[in-house]
C-alpha cells in the first residue's frame, strides 16, 4: 500500500463526507448482502461486514435497518455490475457498481469516459486481469504494544493474512495535518487472499479486534506513479464517476 494509495483513499472520504454520499452507497451493499444472504446477520457474513463498514462511517441504525428491509420489497432488485476504461497516462480503471438500471448506470459511465481526453471505456476482461483481488481489513490496534501486535500477526498467518501493514508507514507524514496523523495512530490494514477473507473474518472477531471496516479489494499486479499535475488530471475522472450514485468502488493501477 503506497501513498498514492492513501491519497486516493483520504480524496474520496472527503469528496463523500461533503457530498452526503456515502450513506446510500452503503445502503445499498447492505441491501444487496440481504438479499442474497438473507436478513440474519448471524447467518450472513457479507451482510454482517456490510453493517460493521456501515458502522465505522456511522450511519444511523434506521438508515440500516430500512437497508435490510428494502431486500425484501421490490426496491430490493440490485444488480452487481463492473466496468473497465483506461485514462491518461497508462491508467487503468475497474469500476463496482450495484445499479436497479443497468442502462441508466452504464450510459451514464459511457458519458464520464467520453467528456475526458485521453479517456475509453473498454470491454469486459480488458484491464481486470492487471488486477488481484484481495480482502482488506482497516484494524484498530490502538493500545497494543509492537510486541502484541507481532504476535497477532503470526497468529493470523494461519488464518490467510498475508500482511499487517502501519496506516502511518505509507504516509507522507512531513505534508500531512497532525490532526490526519493522530487519526491514523494504531491504524493497521491486514490483506489476505480473495478466498481467505471469510476466515480472517472470523478469526479477527473470535479474538475480539476491533474492525473499522473490512471488504474485498483489487490490487493492481503492476503500479505506476503519476505527477501531482497528472495525478491532479485524473481526479477529475475519478470525481465524476465516484459521485455516480450507482458506484461503489473505483480501482486503478496507481502504486
Amino acid at each position: 500500500m503506497g501513498r498514492a494509495f492513501e491519497y486516493r483513499r483520504a480524496a474520496k472520504e472527503k469528496r463523500w463526507g461533503k457530498m452526503s454520499k456515502v450513506f446510500p452507497k452503503l445502503a445499498t451493499a447492505i441491501t444487496l448482502a440481504a438479499k442474497e444472504g438473507g436478513a440474519d446477520p448471524e447467518m450472513n457474513a457479507k451482510l454482517r461486514t456490510a453493517i460493521a463498514n456501515a458502522k465505522a462511517q456511522n450511519m444511523p441504525k434506521d438508515n440500516i435497518e430500512a437497508a435490510i428491509k428494502r431486500a425484501s420489497g421490490k426496491d430490493g432488485n440490485f444488480l452487481e455490475i463492473t466496468y473497465e476504461g483506461k485514462a491518461a497516462n497508462g491508467v487503468l480503471l475497474f469500476i463496482e457498481c450495484m445499479s436497479d438500471n443497468p442502462t441508466r448506470t452504464v450510459a451514464n459511465i459511457k458519458s464520464y469516459f467520453n467528456k475526458t481526453p485521453g479517456a475509453s471505456l473498454l470491454t469486459n476482461g480488458a484491464v481486470e486481469f492487471m488486477f488481484e483481488r484481495k480482502g482488506e481489513f482497516v484494524l484498530d490496534l490502538a493500545g497494543l504494544e509492537a510486541e502484541n501486535i507481532e504476535n497477532l500477526e503470526l497468529e493470523l498467518i494461519d488464518f490467510g493474512l498475508d500482511s499487517l501493514e502501519s496506516v502511518l508507514d505509507s504516509m507522507d507524514l512531513d505534508s500531512a495535518e497532525t490532526s490526519e496523523i493522530e487519526s491514523k495512530k494504531g491504524e493497521f490494514v491486514a490483506y489476505c487472499k480473495y478466498e481467505d477473507f471469510g476466515n480472517l473474518q472470523n478469526a479477527l472477531e473470535s479474538k475480539n479486534i476491533a474492525v473499522k471496516s473490512a471488504k474485498l479489494v483489487r490490487l493492481p499486479t503492476s503500479p505506476i506513479t503519476l505527477n501531482e499535475a497528472q495525478l491532479s488530471e485524473l481526479e477529475k475522472l475519478l470525481d465524476k464517476i465516484e459521485e455516480d450514485d450507482d458506484v461503489q468502488e473505483v480501482y486503478t493501477n496507481l502504486g
